[in-house]
């Protein structure tokens, strides 16, 4: 189990690449990316001995299965889960036939209703995994969890993005595909 030490640095990485870079003195390039020693330089602002390593540790340990930032040789990036004004780019791409939404479930009325909206992020999230659909409907309440027709969505005209092993990425889901 990840200590202590290691939650709170990926709780920083998260606020510093997903939502408010200006504020360390960060700039991120149009896909998200910055230099691993700038998010260091940033962290050492409220843990004074992150290091590099620290941040590699928390990309292997920290829910590896949600795969939350991803390095390219000397950058690091947040996948997902942006708050930026400026859209992060994704890759889009065929997704499978049935992807799943968590939430919960006192949000279900407005969803059947109203469909799935990115509320404050840049992109509705979807998976294939039951289990992280799970966890992460059950962040606000008991947890709910919808099965989106993701291919018949595709094939009428909706942009999949995919950002990772784990997560699929969409700017709306209408009402009529979620089954």
């Amino acid at each position: 189990m990840p200590n202590e030490r290691l939650i709170r640095i990926s709780k920083l990485m998260s606020l510093i690449l997903r939502h408010e870079p200006e504020q360390f003195a960060v700039v991120l390039d149009p896909e998200g990316y910055t230099t691993i020693d700038d998010i260091v330089r940033a962290m050492r602002e409220s843990v004074p001995d992150a290091c590099v390593d620290d941040v590699h540790r928390v990309v292997r340990l920290i829910e590896p299965d949600k795969a939350r930032f991803s390095i390219n040789g000397p950058d690091i990036r947040a996948n997902y889960g942006h708050s930026l004004s400026q859209r992060i780019a994704q890759q889009q791409g065929v997704p499978p036939g049935i992807l799943l939404h968590g939430t919960s479930e006192s949000a279900l009325p407005i969803i059947r209703r109203e469909g799935i909206h990115p509320m404050r992020r840049q992109y509705v999230h979807l998976t294939s995994n039951r289990d992280i659909a799970g966890r992460v409907g059950g962040r606000h309440g008991k947890a709910s969890v919808l099965e989106i027709d993701a291919l018949r969505a595709s094939t009428a005209g909706v942009a999949f993005y995919r950002a990772n092993e784990s997560f699929w990425l969409t700017d709306y889901v209408a009402p009529e595909f979620i089954l």
